[in-house]
């Protein structure tokens, strides 16, 4: 687990606002999406399809995985946005409005029609009631290797929009959709990256979320503002006392005594095979984060 990618935090950057762009290399979030979509107005579109792509070009962003969300092809700006993005390389490509797996079929289409390099991925907004009701297929389509699907992002704020639900602290009205993305993500072996939190001058509110966000296992939580960055780094990251028993657990199956048992206490706690997976996983995320250097 050494080639751990973190997606703990992963901020929206509207890509009209080359100031933003330029700043984004210094900040200490895991993840950049560059937005030509909602963040953008209509009249600004070419620019920041511009600025954006020219950004990703000229590099400078370190370690940071760059992801540009693109305006759907129907719009009138999405087969643009496409073309420039393949050409600029980005990690990913964000596709909205994902509601079928009919749309990644046809963005599969226009990325072999336009010779995309393999290796720039595809991201998929989950934020319509439809693709609630068609999460189990959507996320089935990474099965297909030319859909290139490898993230969930939760679009809380379009389904709440969409159905009327209210965002309200803990987001109990959400939680059966959020949890059956979820399921259907992990199921599929996809990464799945939380909604937003709104209010940017509640740092603690957010603080607040990404911790129930990463209770239900979400692997990070997107953003909008660089003060939500270091509620995001720490909520997802395991605390010390997490990695400490982590270890503990690892080396306790390790002895040879233990090498046939199914299940050994630890610090007065049952233990069983099942748990060194998820001990592992805390020593890797801790380690890749450690690597990281924020």
């Amino acid at each position: 687990m050494s080639d751990l990618r973190l997606r703990r935090s992963v901020l929206y950057m509207p890509g009209s606002n080359l100031r933003a762009l330029e700043k984004a290399k210094t900040l200490p979030a895991d993840a950049l999406i560059l937005d030509l979509e909602d963040a953008v107005g209509p009249e600004e579109k070419d620019i920041a399809r511009e600025q954006v792509c020219a950004a990703v070009k000229s590099g400078g962003y370190g370690d940071r995985e760059l992801i540009i969300r693109v305006n759907a092809p129907p719009t009138p700006w999405g087969e643009a946005d496409l073309r420039s993005a393949i050409e600029a390389r980005p990690d990913a490509i964000l596709m909205p409005k994902v509601s079928s797996p009919a749309v990644l079929e046809s963005i599969a289409n226009h990325l072999e029609a336009l010779d995309a390099p393999p290796e720039i991925k595809v991201w998929a907004m989950i934020e319509t009631p439809a693709a609630i009701l068609n999460i189990q297929k959507i996320a089935a389509a990474r099965r297909d290797p030319r859909t290139r699907l490898t993230c969930f992002v939760l679009g809380t704020n379009d389904l709440a929009k969409d159905t009327w639900a209210q965002l309200v602290p803990g987001r109990v009205p959400m939680l059966p959709w959020i949890m059956f993305t979820l399921a259907a993500a992990r199921a599929e072996g996809l990464t799945i990256l939380d909604g937003v939190w709104n209010d940017i001058a509640d740092v603690e509110g957010c603080r607040t979320e990404c911790r129930q966000s990463r209770d239900l296992g979400f692997d990070g939580k997107t953003l909008i503002h660089p003060n939500q960055i270091e509620p995001a780094n720490t909520s997802f990251a395991p605390t010390e006392e997490e990695v400490r028993r982590a270890r503990l657990v690892i080396e306790a199956f390790d002895k040879p005594e233990n090498a046939k048992r199914g299940a050994i206490k630890v610090e007065g706690r049952m233990y069983e095979r099942q748990h060194i997976g998820m001990a592992k996983r805390a020593v890797a995320w801790s380690d890749a984060i450690s690597a990281k250097g924020f």
